[in-house]
């Protein structure tokens, strides 16, 4: 797959939409905005994508829920993230840690920064820190637009049923690419859309095929899908060059 720069990028990304919605003003070229929304989409489309609503701080609970031990498998995922002591791995849309604090016992020489848009997500992980005297995990409070994370200074990022909710996927996946160094990769888990056996609403799955779509605006390689999960795809991306 081809690494494209940044002049390129926006060319490229106009070829790649191909929906029949209307092209309107928005925040950047190539989004569509829809006369009617979804009931859980929020009437913006991306590659052909309806954007999903955002699960606010008021469901942590949920986020915390026992069931997700069996559903997603967190600690297996990521064990198979191959991470080294010391790399420095960013958490974007962190919520309130669930994957964050499993992390950063595997990087007890690097840190995790837990990204997070909402300060109240980001006050329930300063919270658990504190409690269980953990110290390399610092909070980022992000933007919709910018995941506001210095270039060339993280390993590696994860998504875990975030990507899909981005209001500014385009920005925010530049900017998660402009933090990753050479080598770094990208872990994004979301629900199989190709599965209507899956139980959750359409606009919160994916299908592989999207994914590989939108990802490759930025010349991210797709290196594996791994498909371990009950429900999820866990699709890495590695920044080449």
């Amino acid at each position: 797959m081809n690494t494209f720069k940044s002049s390129n990028r926006i060319a490229l990304f106009a070829l790649l939409l191909c929906t029949s919605i209307s092209v309107q003003a928005a925040e950047f070229p190539g989004y569509e905005v829809a006369p009617e929304r979804r009931t859980t989409g929020i009437g913006k489309f991306y590659m052909g994508r309806e954007i999903s609503f955002v699960m606010g701080h008021q469901a942590a609970d949920w986020l915390n829920r026992p069931g997700r031990i069996q559903e997603e498998m967190p600690d297996e995922v990521v064990a198979n993230m191959g991470l080294a002591p010391n790399h420095v791995v960013a958490d974007i849309g962190a919520g309130s840690g669930y994957f964050s604090f499993r992390i950063a016992k595997l990087v007890p020489q690097g840190k995790v920064l837990s990204v997070d848009i909402q300060p109240e997500m980001l006050a329930i992980i300063e919270q658990r820190k504190a409690q269980e005297n953990v110290t390399n995990i610092e909070g980022v409070k992000g933007e919709v637009d910018n995941p506001n994370l210095p270039p060339n200074s993280i390993d590696a990022a994860i998504m875990v049923d975030a990507y899909h909710e981005f209001d500014h996927p385009f920005e925010m996946i530049d900017g998660i690419n402009n933090a990753l160094r050479v080598g770094g990769r990208i872990f994004l888990l979301e629900y199989r859309g190709e599965d209507a056996s899956v139980p959750i609403r359409p606009l919160h799955k994916m299908t592989e095929a999207q994914v590989v779509k939108e990802m490759s605006v930025f010349g991210l390689e797709w290196t594996d899908t791994l498909d371990f999960l009950p429900w999820q795809h866990m699709m890495i991306f590695t920044k080449v060059k």
